[in-house]
């Protein structure tokens, strides 16, 4: 299995340096994330002229928040600078997200993301030169003289978050990977995402396995159980708090357990949302345990991926805990430094 880790230490520079360390390591990939206040490029820039081998990649960065050519140049610039290690990850993220925080439109996110990775495709292809034109539903692009010269690879992998069976059947019709959702259970995985992937390969005429799953792994490790499960379920509460996840609950008649973490985070009541959150739950969702016990936690997820993405916590973790929980994954899953 390939290891990766999600870069959440808090700070650029300290992301940064846990992308070298990650390395050293000898872990497979780093991937930045995005919200309103990270940008899901700009790191990789610098990580990209530190390292040497690690592939690199945005898991994820807001699909729709840039037009498509910003996607485009910003993979290529980072495929330069890596030579050739970057993974564009894509997320459509939600309504409120794309309105509330960017004034940016949100409609038809799957029709959308499709034709965004055609057209993605399309402008790495066209690299060489002679011009680039596309003509589509969302997008009609026309630039006569485009050129990329310079670039490492004639094509970037490109992966796309997917929550809903929609946006599966998408990313196995259209992408090279589907970044799974942080709260998404194994059950989940196993008899939601993976059937939806193989279902959108088919439908394009694609080979069985040509987009690969890669799921977050919330990876909570300490010195006890209880402390590693407490940690974990603030961050399951709070991602619980959207009800578009709930589908997931769904399939485990836990959709009480989402609309009680929505109750707290009402009130503001951050341990009443965590609180919310069952042991049996956490254990569907993360490796939540003590450093003797995560190599088996994570032989779990064999049967589905080749690619883990450890995610550590952040929601009600305290700095110190959060800190040496990211030595513990980098100890526990990687090779001797």
């Amino acid at each position: 299995m390939r290891h990766g880790i999600i870069l959440q230490t808090g700070s650029v520079r300290g992301d940064v340096d846990l992308a070298i360390r990650a390395e050293a390591r000898g872990f497979d990939s780093v991937f930045t994330i995005e919200f309103f206040n990270r940008h899901g490029y700009v790191p990789l820039g610098a990580i990209a002229q530190a390292t040497e081998r690690i592939r690199i990649g945005t898991g994820i960065a807001n699909a729709f928040t840039r037009t498509p050519l910003l996607h485009a140049s910003a993979a290529m610039d980072l495929d330069e600078l890596s030579g050739g290690r970057m993974i564009l990850g894509l997320g459509s993220a939600t309504r409120r997200m794309n309105e509330d925080w960017y004034d940016v439109p949100f409609s038809a996110p799957a029709r959308r993301m499709a034709e965004l990775c055609r057209l993605l495709r399309a402008a790495f292809e066209a690299q060489k030169g002679g011009g680039f034109r596309f003509e589509g539903e969302f997008w009609n692009l026309n630039v006569p003289i485009y050129s990329r010269p310079g670039a490492a690879r004639p094509q970037i992998p490109l992966w796309i978050a997917a929550v809903n069976r929609l946006m599966i059947q998408t990313a196995g019709a259209a992408a090279d990977g589907l970044v799974g959702h942080p709260v998404a259970t194994r059950k989940w995985h196993r008899e939601v995402t993976l059937p939806g992937v193989r279902a959108g390969e088919a439908s394009a005429g694609r080979e069985t396995g040509a987009c690969v799953l890669a799921p977050y792994i919330l990876t909570s490790i300490a010195e006890t159980r209880e402390e590693a499960v407490a940690n974990a379920k603030g961050q399951i509460g709070f991602y619980y708090t959207t009800e578009l996840y709930h589908t997931m609950l769904d399939l485990h008649d836990m959709r009480h357990v989402g609309e009680k973490a929505r109750a707290a985070l009402r009130k503001f009541d951050i341990k009443a949302m965590a609180a919310a959150v069952p042991d049996e739950l956490v254990d569907e969702i993360a490796i939540a345990c003590t450093p003797d016990e995560a190599p088996g936690r994570l032989a779990q997820w064999n049967e589905l991926t080749e690619d883990a993405l450890f995610y550590p916590p952040s929601i009600g973790v305290r700095p110190e805990a959060a800190k040496a929980n990211i030595e513990a994954i980098l100890d526990v899953f990687g090779t001797p430094s």
